[in-house]
């Protein structure tokens, strides 16, 4: 049966540019093409979690501008409740300005914040209906850490699941965590939210980020999959091998779908090889709301893979 998730977070438009290698400091290259691409983490994630079978809300600021009136109409064709989702007068859409290297598919993101950073506590509080009524909360901090932490104290008080990805990592108090369930990072994010040094292992990482509060920490590892951390212990869920041209949004669908399947009552650790192979065939496609697979690709793929399948509604759902 489909859960309910909430999203609370970022909602961008991407403008993307892709360069035969990243510029070294003072040095210009000639790039291209360009392209503008719907984004933001919170509505990547919204979008990844609808297209894996979820009911999601999305709770956000947009501008009252062009960028503003597409988004919205991205994520209602998508089928994400919108009815939380403000319009902040005389303030831009939120951008992110985003350089793909075509010989690798990495790349670098730097964003504006415009309307997100209008997202404050007491519009959380004013909607926190939608995250009492949602099995899952979903959270990403390119908003106030204020609207992040009211979000999550509702969330928790009514024993819903959170899950934060820590994405952009920032000093994030010990009081906090304490309301997380699931803490979602990258390895660089990791490192950062545990003060370790940069070549820390996984393992001690997680169990770092651990001590912190939450009661399961995923660091995902790129093509090498995710780590799992909880009171059980530590696991490697491995990832599938895919030909990446472009990893922008491939993180966001692995938060998306496991946050989809933990609200159907998913394990963590399905939940999590499915967000593996929904992150690795994003990394396929150019772009991040484009590039964000079905529930059907996952469990085509899954299938392929010979990966042991959760459930057997992702091979036909």
């Amino acid at each position: 049966m489909p859960g309910r998730v909430c999203i609370v977070g970022s909602i961008n438009m991407d403008l993307v540019v892709r360069t035969p290698a990243f510029p070294a400091p003072g040095e210009t290259l000639a790039g291209g093409p360009f392209q503008t691409f719907p984004g933001g983490k919170g509505a990547n994630q919204a979008v990844a979690a609808a297209r894996m079978g979820a009911g999601v809300s999305i709770v956000g600021r947009v501008g009252a501008d062009v960028y503003g009136n597409e988004l919205r109409a991205v994520l209602a064709r998508e089928g994400v409740n919108l009815a939380a989702l403000r319009t902040t007068a005389g303030e831009s859409t939120g951008v992110g300005l985003i350089t793909v290297d075509e010989s690798t598919g990495e790349n670098t993101i730097v964003t504006v914040g415009g309307a997100n950073q209008h997202l404050v506590a007491d519009d959380i509080r004013s909607i926190s209906g939608f995250i009492r009524s949602a099995d899952v909360l979903l959270m990403q901090l390119e908003v106030s850490l204020d609207a992040v932490a009211a979000a999550a104290d509702i969330a928790h008080l009514s024993n819903r699941m959170v899950v934060l990805n820590a994405a952009p990592a920032c000093g994030l108090p010990d009081s906090f965590l304490n309301a997380i369930d699931v803490l979602i990072a990258n390895e660089n994010e990791a490192v950062q939210l545990a003060g370790a040094p940069e070549k820390t292992h996984a393992d001690d990482l997680a169990q770092a980020l651990l001590a912190r509060g939450p009661r399961a920490v995923l660091i995902t590892l790129g093509a090498k999959g995710a780590v799992v951390a909880d009171a059980a212990g530590f696991e490697v869920i491995p990832s599938v091998t895919v030909d990446a041209i472009d990893t922008v949004g491939a993180g966001d669908a692995f938060c998306g779908s496991v946050a989809a399947m933990l609200s159907e009552g998913k394990s963590l650790h399905d939940a999590v090889r499915i967000g593996c192979v929904a992150g690795a065939l994003a990394s396929t496609r150019h772009g991040a709301i484009p590039s964000l697979p079905t529930r059907e690709a996952v469990g085509r793929l899954l299938t392929k893979s010979e990966l042991p399948l959760p459930n057997p509604a992702l091979k036909s759902s």
